[in-house]
């Protein structure tokens, strides 16, 4: 009898087993834990241990988390991800991310907390100032409840780190501007503005010169002819702009034909679609130092360039630790505002009760299965598949046009309701209808 070589793979084996009901969640969690942490030094896994008793979901909710957490283990425990030379790369790789393993805290990100603690813990302002993305996740990582009770029976290995963030130099966001200059721009450079004509020469030898073309036409007949050759060039540049202009058309039904969203237009009347929607996630939030009723939140929308800077004023009607890892909608497209002395670049959209603030403010959720990044949009053809503006032009008032339609129905479900038809439409992402926690009737901004 001939032995195949045969490899153990006990990961692969503990699920299996879990997922036969052979054993329990509990045991699976012990059993993964060893296996995956193995690897890694006390007090280092310790920490990542006392941090995720509560489950094996910090392990990975799906296969491929799961390989994506061990893998990030298995980096840290080589060392190499977290030394000095290595921080920059590791401040590109976090930028876009709340987390290093999909949208929810793992035992990948206590780890590579746990290993980057002795290092950014010496980091000077102007050191830790350079790496702004692994500086945010840190301080976020470090605050969350578990790690902070697991760091603290640890204590002093991983005491709280302060960063000095209200000093850290602002990455000033430059909005894109509104596509409708950009057109205007661009068709005043393709069209050269006509220049005054020179000076005719002697009539008697340029009337008997052909004419040919609308240069030699200006630059060489009487006052008469040159009036001639401008209507025809008139006539021309109208020829050419309607034909340019029906191609645009064109291209546009075709677009829209084929299911591709176009650009909205800040022309004509305002519509709910021209409002830049999205889910967002509040990764970290504190008091406006300036001002009591005010809250400096950092809020992930899914951008490469990692979270925006909001500021709100709902200190007296939401704690914070409500505010904390809340997942939210976000106005994106709103002119960035200063508010005392804080530049906010969104705002995020409420539910005020009918009873007017006295009543109380609450958040608008996205449903269930919502990340950082979903397009939020209005019911309706033709909203569905437009593309908002790029930037709300404050003196066009869109979205204080549209806003006083915005409410929640009987259901709870957010909605804008036309003043002129009394249709609805209500706001939702492809999971789902965004809702208001408990009001009814409330109004939205």
């Amino acid at each position: 009898m001939t032995l195949l070589p045969f490899t153990f793979k006990p990961k692969i084996f503990l699920n299996q087993c879990y997922r036969s009901r052979l054993i329990s969640p509990s045991v699976l969690y012990r059993a993964m834990s060893t296996t995956v942490l193995s690897k890694l030094q006390s007090p280092l896994r310790d920490l990542v241990l006392g941090a995720t008793q509560d489950g094996s979901q910090e392990f990975g909710k799906s296969e491929k988390d799961k390989a994506e957490v061990a893998e990030w283990i298995d980096k840290v425990a080589q060392g190499d991800v977290v030394k000095p030379e290595s921080l920059k790369d590791l401040d590109v790789q976090i930028t876009p991310r709340t987390y290093i393993v999909s949208n929810y805290l793992t035992a990948a990100d206590v780890a590579l907390y746990g290993a980057l603690h002795p290092v950014l813990s010496q980091l000077q302002p102007a050191q830790y100032h350079t790496h702004p993305a692994l500086t945010r996740y840190f301080d976020h990582v470090q605050s969350r409840p578990s790690v902070r009770k697991s760091a603290e029976a640890l204590s002093p290995a991983y005491s709280l780190v302060a960063f000095d963030l209200e000093n850290t130099p602002k990455a000033e966001r430059k909005p894109d501007p509104p596509k409708k200059k950009e057109k205007v721009a661009a068709s005043k450079e393709g069209t050269p503005a006509p220049e005054a004509a020179p000076a005719p020469p002697p009539a008697k030898d340029v009337s008997l010169v052909p004419t040919q073309t609308p240069v030699a036409t200006e630059a060489g007949k009487p006052q008469k002819k040159e009036k001639e050759s401008d209507k025809k060039d008139k006539k021309e540049t109208e020829k050419k702009e309607k034909k340019e202009g029906a191609a645009n058309e064109k291209g546009k039904k075709k677009g829209a034909a084929s299911g591709t969203a176009t650009p909205a237009e800040d022309s004509g009347e305002p519509v709910p679609s021209m409002i830049d929607l999205r889910v967002g996630l509040i990764v970290d939030v504190g008091k406006h130092p300036d001002a009591d009723s005010l809250y400096v939140e950092q809020i992930d929308f899914g951008e490469e360039t990692g979270p925006r800077t909001v500021v709100s004023g709902l200190v007296n009607y939401i704690p914070i630790e409500e505010m904390r890892n809340r997942l939210l909608v976000g106005v994106c497209n709103l002119k960035p505002a200063n508010m005392r002395g804080v530049k906010s670049f969104a705002m995020v959209l409420a539910a005020t009760s009918k009873e007017g603030k006295e009543g109380g403010i609450e958040l608008i959720k996205p449903p269930p299965g919502s990340k950082p990044g979903d397009k939020v949009y209005f019911e309706g053809s033709e909203f569905e598949n437009a593309t908002p503006l790029s930037q709300l032009n404050p003196k066009k008032k869109i979205f204080e046009t549209i806003q006083p339609g915005f409410t929640t129905l009987e259901t709870r479900e957010a909605a804008w309701i036309n003043p002129a038809t009394k249709s609805i439409h209500r706001i939702r992402t492809k999971n789902g209808i965004c809702l208001a926690p408990t009001f009814v009737g409330a109004s939205l901004s």
